[in-house]
């Protein structure tokens, strides 16, 4: 199992997350502003079935990639200095959605989910705003994701306020960032108990059927969300 985190996440996070897999710092990259610049799910798309990366991801991921026999696809978009060209690869991708706001997902993606129900929402940060848990259950840090998908027909969303999440450079940062999924286990960079709502998250999460596994014990940190990546038998690129 590899761990792919942004560097700059406390220690004590890196330490625990080390007791799960392998992890992998995704080096800062000046082609972006320097707050999201080693986010993964800026330059990284998880999908059920593949691992769509930017052109333009620092070439030692790349190389760490192959190394490790991560399967991956290049996408078509180089990530930008400044939005949009920041959000092509932040969708979130469950095996029967692509949620995003699709005017930007690149078509490397589109093409990959192309079977899936698409649901555009205004909010190109999408993987940042938004966690799902399973098919049925999220969690989103904006309100208007919140307001679109309580409209979907099947799901259960639960709205955080991100008041409280630190994100270097900015006011705050956003729930889906602070979180990484393997299997059954939620990871999060920090403890809920830093978050007003903490009661209320916990039971969701843990009635969704997930394990809660904090990280550190301190206020919750966004780090560009944490990639959890199995090796596979072929490597695509």
């Amino acid at each position: 199992m590899h761990i792919l985190i942004d560097p700059g996440i406390p220690d004590a996070a890196k330490n625990k997350l080390a007791l799960y897999g392998q992890v992998i710092e995704l080096e800062k990259n000046t082609v972006t502003y320097n707050a999201i610049s080693s986010h993964p799910d800026i330059f990284c798309c998880q999908t059920p079935d593949n691992l769509i990366v930017a052109p333009n991801t620092t070439s030692n991921l790349i190389e760490i990639f192959k190394a490790n026999n991560i399967r991956f696809i290049i996408g078509n978009q180089n990530v930008g200095l400044k939005y949009p060209d920041t959000t092509f690869y932040n969708a979130v991708i469950t095996k029967e959605f692509l949620i995003h706001n699709t005017k930007y997902t690149d078509e490397i993606i589109k093409n990959n989910c192309n079977t899936k129900t698409q649901i555009t929402v205004k909010q190109s940060y999408t993987r940042c705003n938004l966690l799902p848990l399973g098919e049925h259950h999220f969690i989103t840090s904006d309100e208007g994701i919140y307001k679109t998908l309580n409209l979907v027909s099947g799901i259960s969303i639960l709205y955080v306020n991100p008041e409280n999440i630190i994100l270097p450079d900015f006011k705050n940062g956003f729930f889906g960032g602070c979180c990484g999924i393997y299997q059954n286990k939620l990871f999060i960079i920090g403890n809920l108990s830093y978050i007003n709502e903490s009661k209320n998250i916990r039971s969701f999460i843990e009635n969704a059927g997930f394990q809660i596994i904090e990280l550190y014990d301190g206020p919750l940190f966004d780090g560009g969300s944490l990639l959890f990546i199995e090796k596979s038998k072929q490597l695509i690129t």
